[in-house]
Parts: structure tokens; sequence; C-alpha cells
């Protein structure tokens, strides 16, 4: 993609940044919260008063224009007397951009001067085109990816006080984007949720209060599904997950739900089997913090509970399971019985097993390890294989 600004940079701090003088604006990514935010954004500057919405911002489906010259006549019309810029937003903008290049490749290499803006939303912009190169050469092709070099659990709290009101501890952030997988959408209406409980200049909020307030009251199930079958309790888990989809339930959905809480278990577990001085952490929960487990209390206890009753070898075995299963759900287990057997099976895999039912409990190196004899240990062992303790 071309060189671009990133939108969550440009809303951290929305008061520093004002629209390029480009003709021709390109947002780009697939995160329908950070693009609506944008729009917003620049709808704000150049649009300004309300009362000229109706004729100044005009917004177009790329999939369905059918004579491009009604988007471009759109924003070359000049105000008579208003002090607003007209505006023609193409959503889904990729077969327009591909129909109209070379119009746009005109429009996008001047200043936009007195006439009006196109804003192009799509979700591939190759940087090397004419019509990238021009728009970058502006700063007129905005990134609505997530960087990696952003910690989206520190965005969501200067997020939260900015747009809410409300602050967020930082373990709330990081429950937040654990439970609803980085959804920027869905974080912001759960935040704004919970601003309207917390009230106004109330204390940090909790992350305790993510389980009680966030999500429907079946994405509370999937996640107390996640949780049992994670923790070893099968028939608990297994009557859940017969409750979720007797309601309808997506199948990939829940499976989606639960890899994410199950892929950390195992990164954590790949960690604590690393040998001594090869970046193996110095416990469980640096282990878990490192996997991305939420850093509070209840989280990190939980998560800790799950690994040492999964265990060394099966939490290492779940990748490999989630992307057999993965497969399995989008090929002949899509729906039905068989759907609901593929969730079975990784449940019941999961279950907790009596001690020493894991052939990996007792090996050097494994989660299991780190507890099960991890203690001081005294004397030596005979030939028979009993302890001698020392006299």
């Amino acid at each position: 993609m071309a060189e671009s600004r990133s939108a969550l940079e440009i809303l951290r701090a929305p008061d520093d940044w004002s629209p390029p003088p480009s003709a021709v604006i390109a947002l780009v990514g697939d995160e329908p919260f950070l693009a609506g935010e944008l729009l917003r954004l620049i709808r704000g500057h150049l649009v300004p008063d309300e009362a000229d919405r109706s004729w100044a911002w005009r917004e177009f489906d790329g999939d369905s224009i059918e004579d491009p010259r009604d988007v471009f006549d759109e924003a070359a019309t000049v105000p008579m007397f208003a002090g607003a810029t007209r505006v023609a937003v193409v959503r889904s903008a990729d077969p327009f951009v591909t129909k109209c290049r070379a119009t746009l490749e005109t429009l996008g290499g001047a200043p936009r001067g007195h006439r009006g803006l196109v804003i192009l939303d799509v979700k591939t912009f190759p940087a090397t085109t004419r019509l990238a190169k021009a728009l970058a050469a502006q700063h007129a092709v905005i990134d609505l990816a997530v960087p990696s070099k952003i910690d989206l659990a520190v965005w969501v709290r200067h997020w939260a006080r900015a747009r809410h009101g409300c602050v967020l501890e930082a373990a709330t952030a990081q429950r937040l984007l654990e439970r609803l997988n980085n959804e920027l959408g869905q974080i912001d209406q759960a935040v704004q949720r919970l601003a309207g409980a917390q009230g106004k200049g109330g204390k940090a909020i909790p992350p305790e209060a993510i389980d009680d307030m966030v999500g429907s009251a079946q994405e509370r199930s999937a996640w107390g599904m996640v949780d049992a079958a994670a923790a070893g309790n099968a028939p608990e888990a297994l009557s859940a997950l017969a409750d979720l989809l007797a309601n309808g339930e997506n199948p990939i959905a829940l499976f989606a739900q639960a890899a994410t809480s199950l892929r950390r278990l195992a990164a954590a577990a790949r960690l604590l089997g690393l040998p001594p001085g090869a970046g193996r952490p110095g416990s469980f929960d640096e282990a878990l913090k490192s996997a991305g487990v939420a850093a509070w209390p209840k989280a990190l206890a939980q998560a800790r509970e799950s690994l040492q009753q999964l265990g060394g070898r099966r939490a290492r075995q779940l990748p490999q399971r989630l992307a057999d299963l993965d497969r399995s759900l989008k090929g002949d287990a899509s729906r039905g019985l068989r759907a609901r057997l593929a969730l079975e099976r990784l449940i019941c895999m999961m279950a907790r097993q009596t001690p020493g039912i894991d052939a990996s409990a007792g090996r050097p190196g494994s989660p299991a390890a780190a507890t099960i004899g991890s203690g001081p240990r005294t004397g030596s062992r005979t030939g028979n294989g009993t302890r001698r303790t020392p006299t």
C-alpha cells in the first residue's frame, strides 16, 4: 500500500489533523469503525454546518454506480454562497477506482482548490500505481489497519477518556480486546455502555465490569463455555455448547471465540517449554502475559489453572487441533450435528484428567513440570528408583 497516515494516530489527536488539500482522499482497509470515524472527522472540517450536509455531503455505493460522472459532477459543483466544501464519498470503491483510474489520476495529481472532494473507501490500494503515488505525495492516503507498533490497549484507554469521558484500568482495556477480539466498533459500543453505567467523574473501571456488562447474554454464555472448556469442565462446556447451538449460534463464530483464548494458552506453553536461558519466562504469569493474557489477577489465575490442568503436551497440541477444526468447520462439518460433534471433540480433548495421565507432566520444560516437582529436592535415587534421604 502507498505511504500513508494511520487512522488510529489521527484519531488519537484529531485536533492536530486537518484534511489534506488534495481533490481525492483514499481510506484504505477493512475496518468500518475507523472508516466511519474518519468520515465523521472530515465532514466536521469541510461541512461544519449540519444544515449544509443534506446537499454538500453525498455518499455512493461503488458497486452500483451506473455513471461515474455523477460522482465527479457532485464534487465539481462549486457552491455559490455557502462555505461548505462539496464531498462525494464512494463506499466499496475498488471497482470504481478500476473503472475510473485515468480520471482519478488527473484529479489526484493536483490540489483541490475551490473544487469539491472525492473520498474513496477501498479495501486495497497498491503503492505502485500512479494514483497511489500521487495521493501519497499529498498525504491523502489514510491506512485503516492497526499498525503493529501501536499498543492497542493504550489507544483504547485514550479513546475511552477522550470520546466517552471514562477511565479504564490498563487490565480493563486488555480484557476488552481479549473478549471482543480487537473489534474496534464493538469495543467502542462496550466502552459507551460502561461509561453510561459508571457516570462522569467516576473511578477507573475495573476489569471485573467487563464480564458483567460487555456483550449480549448469548455472547457471555459463549465466553463461559470457552472458560469451562479450558478449565477442563467438560460437562459444563458441553451443556453450554448445546444451548448456544439450539439458540442459533453459528458454530464457526463459537470456534473463533474459543480459538482466540486457546491460542494464548498454547503460546504460553511453548514459551515455558523453552530451555533455560533461551527465552523461557521465569513463571507461569510471565509466560501468560507474554502470550497476551490480560494482566489482572482474575484473568491470570483463570488462565494459569487452565494451563496447569491441560499440561504441556495437550497445550502444545492446541494450534494443530484448532487448524484441523477450522478446516473441518469450513468443509464437511460446517453445520448441524457434524459441526456440533467437531466442537464437542475439542472440548473433550481438554477435559480434566486424573493426575499422571498427561505424559508431559514430568517432562523438563513442560508447563506441568513448572509446578509438579518444582520445589526443593533432597536426597538421591537408589538403583531401584526409591529416594534415599540424606542423614
